[in-house]
């Protein structure tokens, strides 16, 4: 049986060769055609070979985690202050998470108190929202612990004082850049 299977695969990978060899482009030198020489110690290189297997399973690499920090879709504040309340589900699409993680984020920084239904539904505030992305910002963007995080919060009173001037900066160099790049 394992004879069969052993035979099997060199009759597979011969006729991948062969394949190969059909499609290399024929030499001819006079009248005669000749067969292109081709090593045998190269791989042939598939299409199953080159691509990797997405998986939305698992916990996301850093380099994903860091990608993914600035692609942060909040409406801005004339907005976001529209509505009184949004779901657990529209925030975590907003901060591309899982409704897990913001949960979780919930349980261990006071400073997030989303409103609950009688169904246990979270409900989100803007101001909830603005402390989420502060956050958001100390632990993906910045690389803070969350012991780290909460530490930063309760001492530092003005952290989103801080935390406002460093966006508004940031969007000052954005200006200043793109004007740069335009002279």
């Amino acid at each position: 049986m394992a004879m069969e299977f052993v035979a099997a695969e060199e009759e597979k990978k011969r006729q991948e060769n062969e394949v190969v060899l059909d499609n290399q482009p024929v030499m001819t030198i006079g009248n005669e055609e000749q067969t292109p020489i081709v090593d045998q110690e190269q791989p042939v290189a598939t299409d199953q070979q080159l691509k990797k297997p997405f998986s939305k399973r698992g916990r996301p690499s850093l380099k994903e985690i860091d990608i993914n920090a600035d692609l942060v879709q909040i409406p801005p504040d004339d907005i976001l202050f529209q509505k009184q309340y949004y779901s657990i589900g529209q925030v975590a699409k907003w901060f591309r998470v899982n409704q897990s993680l913001v949960r979780y984020w919930e349980t261990e920084f006071d400073i997030l108190q989303p409103r609950k239904n009688r169904k246990g539904d979270r409900f989100f505030r803007p101001i909830d929202v603005k402390n989420l992305l502060l956050i958001y910002d100390l632990l993906r963007r910045r690389k803070f612990t969350i012991e780290g995080a909460k530490d930063y919060l309760k001492n530092a009173r003005r952290a989103e004082e801080k935390f406002e001037m460093i966006r508004s900066l940031e969007k000052i160099k954005g200006f200043f850049l793109e004007l740069k790049a335009t002279l």
